[in-house]
């Protein structure tokens, strides 16, 4: 028996929850934004995801407040399709080691397999190699932890010398690097992201593309050179699936994103759909997933 058929069925790498009766969003803001202004549970997304043929995910962090990290602990170690948290704690820091370790023996810091800042919000093109922050990611590397890079096209540049300078560092590009699939615009961004794979401790996530395409004309084909272009250059053993649910839900369902992403992986074969279906994220993250059998109605993608 391989690991394929071993192994859990689609493992989603990035999703969100919120509860805006614990804490607002404040980025969601705006007429466009207006149906993400509700509450997101575990509890709603469960049935898409087991639908879909998802049995384990990880939670991605939202907003920059120490708090958020320990409540997603607790929804982790308290569910059965969280596998994985990727949280949020203050790069700068001066005590960033010794809050990583509180979180890391913490109630459900087992869950913690990553920390993500909210960089495409930071003004300074090069945010990510002050030396504040090299200081920081390096403490996230010590802890054993991953880092989500969440920054758009201008910021790759300070992501790759930032991965140069960390190379025990696994850096994770969520969203693609957020490139224009709206304009159709390939360059710069895809010599950016071929020097950011270049380097071997860096994964790509396979997430988040229909929200930077148009939202009422996306199709397969607007989307397909941007998923050639990171399959090209990361490979499917560097490459993961992830919904970015509820975002997503702008202007795709759970189930459509899905099948997206099978779409454009079409092409590839068996061992490499399972790497970018759950093999990838596995490994990243070092995920402790129970195998159970995917949904009779849908099957995994391995």
């Amino acid at each position: 028996m391989t690991a394929a058929e071993t192994a859990p069925g689609i493992v989603d790498a990035h999703h969100h929850v919120w509860d805006l009766s614990v804490r607002d969003q404040d980025w969601i803001s705006g007429d466009e934004l207006a149906p993400l202004r509700r509450d997101f549970t575990l509890a709603e997304l469960a049935p898409e995801a087991r639908a879909a043929g998802v049995t384990a995910t990880v939670l991605v962090q939202t907003i920059t407040v120490p708090e958020e990290t320990p409540e997603f602990l607790a929804l982790a170690a308290d569910s059965d399709l969280v596998a994985g948290v990727v949280g949020w704690t203050d790069l700068t820091a001066p005590d960033i080691a010794e809050t990583l370790a509180g979180l890391r023996t913490g109630p459900g810091g087992e869950y913690l397999v990553g920390i993500r800042h909210q960089v495409q919000g930071e003004p300074d093109p090069r945010w990510l190699v002050r030396p504040e922050v090299l200081r920081g990611l390096s403490a996230v590397a010590e802890a054993g932890l991953v880092y989500d890079l969440v920054v758009k096209p201008h910021q790759l540049a300070a992501a790759v010398e930032a991965a140069e300078r960390l190379p025990d560092l696994t850096f994770v590009l969520d969203h693609l690097g957020k490139p224009p699939i709206a304009s159709g615009e390939l360059a710069p961004w895809a010599q950016q992201i071929r020097r950011l794979a270049a380097l071997p401790n860096t994964v790509c996530k396979l997430s988040g593309m229909v929200t930077e395409a148009a939202w009422d004309s996306w199709t397969i084909a607007a989307l397909t050179p941007y998923a050639d272009t990171v399959l090209d250059a990361f490979g499917p053993a560097r490459l993961m699936f992830g919904s970015d649910w509820p975002v997503c839900r702008l202007v795709a369902t759970y189930a459509e994103v899905v099948a997206v992403a099978r779409a454009l992986t079409a092409g590839l074969g068996p061992a490499e759909r399972h790497d970018v279906f759950t093999g990838t994220a596995m490994r990243t993250y070092d995920l402790r997933v129970t195998a159970r059998p995917a949904p009779p109605q849908d099957t995994p993608c391995a």
